[in-house]
């Protein structure tokens, strides 16, 4: 039950934090001026505070847990010293407690979005990065060593820093494409010119997840590929990968057909059909990326070493 607990809390933070910083960061390249005022676009004022806050809660009860099942402790006294000793004398707690102060700042410079949008964005998007970086503590990553530790730890931060402004992506446009407003032929045109702009933002993230997801499996497992695949963490591994493909086959289709018919579309002004298309390859997308997160915290929990020995 408590391995189960900890899969589960760890896929809610790393959905959490990977969404603070993405929606963050996609307000910045994507949106000019006024659009980035809170309710102009997006609601940031309200959105990045409470996922922010949803951030807090979810690294507390992940603290705990994981002192919990560090320390084999059955109740709150016999606990509190180990989560004590966590705290202030471990990496992971150090890194926690920078979490803490970076989801705090984002509370409260994002409750500002509406007087200084642009300033805001910039500080929860380096306070959402911050936050979501720490994540790498959590990992494999925290039990290399030396020179391998660095190079680890650099995989392990770009990775999951492309994987957040990815899914901040997806539930940005997915936000905007389920928005009913009296001037929503203005804000499709705000969503056509986003989806285009995305078009070098995502090149980037998807060649960043595809060399630091390289680098991770050789820093993890080692140069081997057999071995690996009769493991569960190799299965799982497999799967990810599959979903990946999905996620840029739906992403090529977006760019190469759904967006030039949503951008044709509004210069037609009949574009409902094409934001229909576009809404349903979004939602696809967006749920192979749920369900690509939930097995990097599944995968994150396993030892591949030990696995493939049981295997």
């Amino acid at each position: 039950m408590s391995d189960s607990l900890n899969v589960v809390l760890r896929f809610a933070l790393y959905l959490d934090l990977m969404l603070l910083f993405g929606l963050a960061v996609f307000g910045l390249y994507s949106f000019r001026g006024k659009e980035r005022v809170s309710g102009a676009v997006l609601h940031f004022g309200s959105l990045l505070p409470g996922i922010a806050a949803v951030g807090v809660f979810l690294s507390i009860a992940t603290f705990i847990v994981m002192a919990k099942n560090m320390s084999g402790a059955s109740d709150w006294a016999e606990l509190r010293p180990h989560l004590e000793m966590m705290l202030y004398e471990t990496e992971i707690g150090y890194s926690w407690v920078t979490r803490m102060i970076s989801l705090a700042a984002v509370i409260f410079v994002a409750s500002q979005s509406a007087r200084w949008p642009t300033w805001s964005l910039g500080v929860a998007t380096l306070a959402g990065g911050i936050a979501l970086s720490t994540l790498a503590w959590t990992g494999h990553g925290a039990m290399d060593e030396g020179t391998q530790r660095f190079w680890h730890f650099t995989a392990d931060i770009l990775h999951l820093l492309a994987a957040g402004g990815w899914i901040g992506a997806l539930a940005a446009f997915g936000l905007m494409l389920s928005i009913r407003r009296s001037n929503s032929e203005q804000l499709v045109r705000v969503l056509s010119r986003a989806l285009k702009g995305f078009e070098t933002a995502g090149a980037f993230i998807v060649g960043t997840i595809i060399v630091t997801g390289i680098a991770n499996y050789l820093f993890i497992v080692g140069p081997t590929l057999l071995e690996v695949l009769t493991s569960t963490y190799g299965v799982l591994l497999l799967l990810k990968i599959l979903l990946f493909g999905c996620m840029i086959g739906l992403a090529t289709l977006n760019r190469f057909y759904l967006s030039p018919s949503l951008e044709r579309s509004v210069e037609a002004g009949e574009y409902s059909l094409a934001a229909t298309a576009l809404r349903k390859s979004v939602l696809i997308e967006s749920t192979c990326a749920v369900v690509i997160v939930c097995l990097v915290a599944w995968l994150g929990t396993l030892s591949p070493s030990i696995d493939m020995a049981q295997g």
